[in-house]
């Protein structure tokens, strides 16, 4: 919401500094986003008077100009064909920065004669569009005088950000309001100077209530539709409103002044009766954006008896409106249903001004008001004679009243205010309160909804800096731990992720269709999602860790190893809700290892780099990662989006995943425009199990073996359709008191290794307890190995 210092000035009696004001709407709830002074982007450009003109001795369209811009005759070269002898215009003098380019102006030689700085144009000073020639202003304009004071531009644009709770404040007496009631002024009396009407109001009719509530209009007969005068698109120009005409300004001027959105016809382009009804499927309108938008049944439109004309509270349409050739125009003032404009806007994705306004709910029991402004303001500036006002419908006026205990501003809001002062700030934002303390709440403030919000009003307005900072109660000792499990589980997988040199990312909760159905499709849709890009909830981590690699992959990143902690939602959730799934996605792209001149080539990411991932984020979740089986697709998991051959899954039995890893499948990466080969994991970290027996925060005591590790490496030949993983285990299990690893070092296949089997070369460590290992013990230890291995198919190779 932008306004200027002068224009809130014409509803706040205030000596207040712009200082002052800026700090005081932060205070009360109104964030001031940003502040801009136009005057400051004019300094160095003067009124100044052209005393000669003689055409450039080297160029046919210039001209040597003796210019006065009050510190005596300055050179100037000039191309405007208007510039003349005796024209007052705005003068650039050098050093001085062009607000249209941001060129610094310098004293330069144009075509071998010297020139001292610029004759402005409108548009090059950013005042309007016009650049045909330099500005001309009155001849009494004082020359020297600066032009920024001369113009009145001197006036700081003031930029506030109103939260969706706020209707009230999306007008400038709103804001206005707020800041008396926080005492930095009076509010000034609304002129409100209805007009006489005669004759019959305009025929207007409401067939559907239940998107347009009341249907004001009044016609206007005999304008003449022009430029607005210059206070009017001054005002406009310097928010960033495009001034269009005197009619339609006025309604955009009324709309930002007041909150009150409103709407003008020519009368001329209307067949019949002007009705607010429910639009019928397949009906189109062409809004003054230029689009043409299908319409369904729901949507509250305003139209007559042979087209659509408006959108409802959205925006109106092209047909109907005003031009330099109306004559006759019909002013609507209407309430429009919230909640139905809001789906109606969500539902063309069409924004504007008015749907803001109408969908987080006008003032109801300003319609008479807002027309009569309107109105007045239309035969000021137009001219015309207006008719008798048309009221159609019932606009939502049923009071509101709430029981206010004021001992709640210090129970709830934690600030002691006395009732007296309660009593004052309430009345000045336009509350009722009577002696009991019952409080009618303003038509305007559709947000207030009981007794704790009248608490916040209070509060705001008296201060909420100046709530004391009260230390919570605890009990005397150490402070009770309150991490729950899962807390603890992800901090400590989050940083032993951070520890392995991975890059922490935070990425949507919505993904886009396509993106979700790369990984099964997304089980929970949005019915009005931000963007289609943020449709559905995201069935896995992957997607958006993938969009961020492939968005860094493209700036040049050369590696790329990133995380993400968060939720999936999948369905099958109690009640019919999502079924939210605690995760850790990871994924690497990029290179592995960078060339080098040791090193060779640059490697890529592969499957066993993701599983040494899993495996080290799994140890560190305390998971039992020694009794993990490696398994591929199955019934459980199906893993469509991963690379078939170069993928599997961590799992402890055969149906509970703990982690996927590998590979993507190419088809993935295409859906997310990467190229090259990709690896990631998903760990499931609700399906680690938790330890038995809590451990706390305690590690186990470090407890060294006494003795002496012993290694012995045994060959076997396995038929190729026995994973090495199923070997390893089995191999592990021989003896669990001293078997304490077992890990695979050389695989062969070819020449001395029949066809349809393959040599596996196993590393097995044994740990003596109390006493060393006799050769009796060994061979029996060996045995064990040899017959586990011989349980899965596997020959000890001589």
């Amino acid at each position: 919401m932008k306004f200027t210092l002068s224009w809130l000035k014409d509803h706040l009696d205030t000596d207040a500094s712009l200082g002052a004001i800026l700090s005081a709407l932060t205070r009360v709830g109104l964030e001031v986003e940003g502040v801009e002074n136009p005057a400051e982007r004019l300094l160095g450009f003067r009124v100044a008077r052209v005393l000669t003109a003689e055409r450039h001795p080297q160029a046919d369209k210039l001209q040597v100009l003796s210019v006065d811009a009050g510190d005596g005759p300055l050179q100037v070269v000039c191309g405007a064909p208007n510039a003349r002898a005796g024209l007052v215009g705005v003068f650039g003098l050098p050093g001085a920065t062009v607000p249209s380019n941001g060129m610094v102006l310098r004293v330069a030689a144009i075509r071998g004669v010297e020139s001292n700085g610029m004759m402005c144009s409108t548009r090059e000073l950013e005042l309007g569009e016009d650049h045909d020639g330099i500005i001309e202003l009155p001849a009494d304009a004082a020359v020297g005088t600066d032009f920024a004071a001369y113009a009145q531009l001197d006036d700081p644009v003031i930029d506030v950000s109103v939260t969706p709770n706020r209707p009230d404040c999306m007008g400038v007496r709103g804001i206005a309001r707020d800041l008396a009631a926080a005492g930095l002024g009076t509010m000034k009396p609304l002129d409100v100077g209805a007009v006489a009407g005669e004759g019959a109001g305009p025929d207007v009719r409401i067939e559907d209530a239940t998107g347009c509530r009341a249907f004001y209009a009044q016609s206007v007969t005999g304008v003449a539709n022009g430029e607005s005068p210059e206070w009017l698109r001054h005002r406009l120009t310097a928010i960033g409103q495009k001034p269009i005409s005197a009619l339609v300004d006025v309604t955009n001027y009324v709309m930002i002044d007041l909150g009150r959105p409103l709407h003008v016809y020519d009368r001329a382009k209307l067949s019949g009766a002007l009705v607010a009804r429910t639009a019928r499927d397949g009906e189109e309108v062409l809004a003054l954006n230029g689009r043409t938008y299908s319409l369904r049944a729901g949507m509250t439109v305003i139209a007559d008896d042979t087209a659509v004309h408006d959108i409802g509270g959205v925006m109106g349409g092209e047909h109907s409106g005003v031009t330099a050739d109306t004559t006759d125009v019909l002013i609507e003032c209407a309430y429009f249903d919230p909640d139905a404009i809001a789906r109606t806007g969500q539902a063309l994705q069409l924004t504007s001004d008015a749907r803001t306004r109408f969908e987080r709910g006008v003032d109801p029991a300003f319609l008479d008001d807002g027309l009569a402004i309107a109105t007045r303001m239309v035969v000021e500036l137009c001219g015309g004679q207006p008719s008798d006002v048309t009221r159609v419908g019932e606009p939502p006026l049923e009071p509101r009243r709430y029981a206010y205990d004021p001992d709640r501003a210090e129970t709830l809001g934690g600030l002691a205010v006395a009732p007296d002062r309660q009593r004052e700030i309430l009345t000045s934002l336009g509350f009722t309160v009577a002696d009991d303390w019952q409080v009618t709440v303003p038509t305007w403030r559709p947000d207030i909804d009981g007794s704790a919000d009248l608490v916040e009003e209070v509060i705001r307005i008296e201060g909420i800096d100046n709530v004391p900072s009260v230390a919570l109660p605890r009990p005397a000792g150490v402070a009770t731990p309150t991490a729950t499990p899962a807390q603890k589980l992800e901090r400590r997988v989050r940083r032993a992720a951070a520890a392995r040199g991975l890059d922490e990312a935070v990425t949507w909760s919505f993904v886009s269709e396509p993106a979700a159905a790369a990984f099964g499709g997304g089980d929970w849709t949005l019915a009005n999602p931000i963007s289609e890009e943020l449709k559905v909830m995201r069935p896995s981590l992957l997607p958006g860790l993938l969009s961020a690699a492939e968005r860094n992959l493209k700036r040049g990143a050369e590696s790329v190893r990133l995380f993400e902690l968060g939720r999936r939602y999948l369905a099958g959730g109690k009640d019919g809700a999502a079924d939210e799934r605690a995760t850790l996605g990871l994924v690497l792209a990029g290179n592995a290892r960078a060339r080098g001149w040791r090193t060779g080539k640059a490697a890529a990411f592969d499957a066993f780099d993701a599983k040494a991932e899993a495996l080290a984020l799994l140890a560190a979740a305390g998971a039992p990662v020694d009794n993990l089986q490696v398994l591929g697709a199955d019934g459980v998991w199906s893993g469509e989006a991963w690379h078939p051959g170069q993928s599997g899954t961590l799992r402890l039995g055969p149906k509970t995943v703990l982690a996927a890893f590998g590979m993507l499948h190419p088809r993935t990466l295409k859906a997310f425009d990467l190229s090259g080969p990709v690896a990631a994991v998903e760990l499931y970290l609700d399906a680690i199990p938790a330890k038995r027996g809590g451990s706390g925060f305690m590690r186990a005591p470090y407890a060294p073996p006494t003795l002496q590790q012993v290694r012995r490496d045994f060959a076997f030949l396995v038929p190729e359709g026995v994973s090495a993983d199923a070997l390893t285990r089995a191999v592990r299990g021989a003896d669990k008191a001293a078997i304490v690893s077992a890990r695979v070092f050389d695989v062969f296949t070819g020449t001395g290794v029949e066809p349809g089997t393959k040599s596996v070369a196993l590393e097995i460590v044994l740990q003596p307890g109390e006493k060393s290992f006799t050769d009796a013990e060994l061979k029996a230890i060996s045995d064990k190995v040899v017959a586990a291995a011989a349980r899965q198919g596997a020959t000890l190779r001589g």
